[in-house]
């Protein structure tokens, strides 16, 4: 029967298969937005590279044809600009494998000041940075801090291997390095 994996699946995975690069096996808290392993998931972090949106060049967003001008990039700590959003990375580097699938959930700390993160899921055998959508809701600038915790990633095992994996559809995001704009 499918399920929700536990913290020991999560470590036995990211040890003995590298499925998480850097992997913290405890949660981290002393003073940051925490990270690492937790009962159920693991808190991701994001990195300290941002794009952040702009309107300065006045062009459409078009996933078909995205214009990258559209962002500006921040090293560091990022502020986002009321009711607009940024683009980051994941510190850590996932490998999933073929017989599971994730899902990713922002973090109740960064929620309650009104950032909501959205990531699609990791599909079977993708592989890669995380790519983050970060949208600040509010009216008031939003502060995301560079290397701590910003989403919780749910492992979900079924009980058969898929058919087809993102691997072997050849998926576009298979194995990004960086921070990856939207691609067709």
């Amino acid at each position: 029967m499918p399920s929700i994996k536990a913290d020991r699946w999560i470590k036995q995975m990211a040890l003995e298969h590298r499925m998480i690069e850097p992997f913290e096996d405890r949660q981290v808290r002393d003073g940051v937005i925490s990270y690492g392993v937790s009962s159920y998931g693991y808190d991701i972090r994001v990195a300290d590279e941002f794009k952040v949106f702009t309107n300065i060049n006045s062009t459409i967003v078009d996933p078909k044809n995205f214009d990258a001008r559209s962002f500006v990039d921040i090293k560091g700590d990022c502020i986002i600009p009321p009711n607009s959003f940024a683009l980051a990375k994941t510190i850590e580097y996932f490998r999933i494998p073929r017989d599971v699938l994730t899902v990713c959930v922002g973090k109740s700390t960064y929620a309650r000041c009104g950032l909501i993160v959205n990531v699609t899921p990791f599909e079977p055998e993708w592989e890669g940075f995380v790519t983050l959508e970060i949208s600040n809701t509010t009216p008031l600038p939003a502060k995301v801090y560079a290397n701590e915790g910003i989403a919780q990633v749910l492992f979900f095992q079924s009980d058969e291997p898929c058919e087809v994996s993102y691997k072997d559809k050849k998926g576009k995001y298979q194995g990004q390095q960086g921070l990856t704009l939207p691609k067709l």
